[in-house]
């Protein structure tokens, strides 16, 4: 793994110089996008739109428009919006980890203590375990500013990222159902979920669809066409929920 970034974690007084890491992979394949005539790789460029020609990276500066003008940025107005920030992990408070909905949750990243940073980051780590709450940080991280939880993970510190509340749109446009009366289909409901329910166990779940994905081209590399799998016929739902919840009840006990 490669670092992303480089800074510290301010925590009171202690100062601990840290290295991130993204926690995440992805899973699925890594495609190319060809020409369908001779299956050329097609190549993305930056293009000048006023004179069609290419631009370097090293060239293109980013610029905020004001009354149809743009105000040109460099690396040090992005610092000077605050320096302090651009380089800290700022543990400004701490709190119980279920206060916070799963809905703020956006990215994590794995944090690893820099040269002579061993024993505050473990006291760090070791504090949160004992005290089970999470540090609420904030930081800057590509120019924009973050809001994150440090929580202790195996044998590290995680640094997971959370949106900010106002990047969460409203849900008074959508269209909702009042809330369910309490009677004999909510008792069936809930038993069903009572049957259903097991300790969670993530190791259980695997991305199915890229690994039959990748048997499929692998056969296909060797002249084997894939043959389209045979769709489950759905019967139409009951509009009785009381009778469908009966049958998932039946079917979960034969199951079993």
């Amino acid at each position: 793994m490669r670092s992303i970034w480089t800074g510290s974690i301010s925590f009171g007084l202690i100062n601990i110089p840290i290295k991130i890491y993204s926690a995440v992979q992805e899973s699925s394949l890594d495609m190319d996008m060809l020409d369908k005539s001779d299956h050329a790789n097609i190549k993305f460029k930056r293009v000048n739109e006023k004179t069609g020609k290419e631009v370097t990276f090293s060239d293109i500066v980013k610029g905020y428009r004001i009354d149809d003008k743009y105000v040109i940025l460099d690396e040090e107005d992005f610092a000077a919006a605050d320096a302090y920030k651009t380089k800290t992990i700022d543990i400004q408070s701490f709190a119980s980890e279920d206060e916070i909905d799963s809905i703020y949750y956006e990215q994590p990243y794995y944090l690893e203590p820099d040269k002579g940073a061993m024993k505050a980051y473990a006291l760090l780590r070791d504090a949160l375990k004992a005290s089970g709450k999470v540090g609420v940080t904030s930081f800057v991280m590509r120019n924009k500013e973050g809001l994150a939880i440090l929580k202790p993970y195996k044998n590290l510190i995680l640094l997971n990222r959370i949106r900010f509340e106002q990047e969460i749109r409203d849900t008074s446009e959508i269209k909702l159902p009042e809330a369910s009366k309490k009677g004999k289909e909510m008792d069936m409901a809930e038993k069903l979920i009572e049957q259903l329910t097991e300790k969670f166990d993530i190791s259980a779940f695997k991305d199915e669809y890229t690994d039959k994905l990748l048997k499929i081209i692998k056969n296909k590399a060797k002249g084997k066409k894939a043959s389209a799998p045979k769709l489950k016929v759905v019967h139409k739902q009951s509009d009785d929920l009381m009778e469908m919840l009966k049958a998932s009840l039946e079917k979960k006990k034969k199951s079993s």
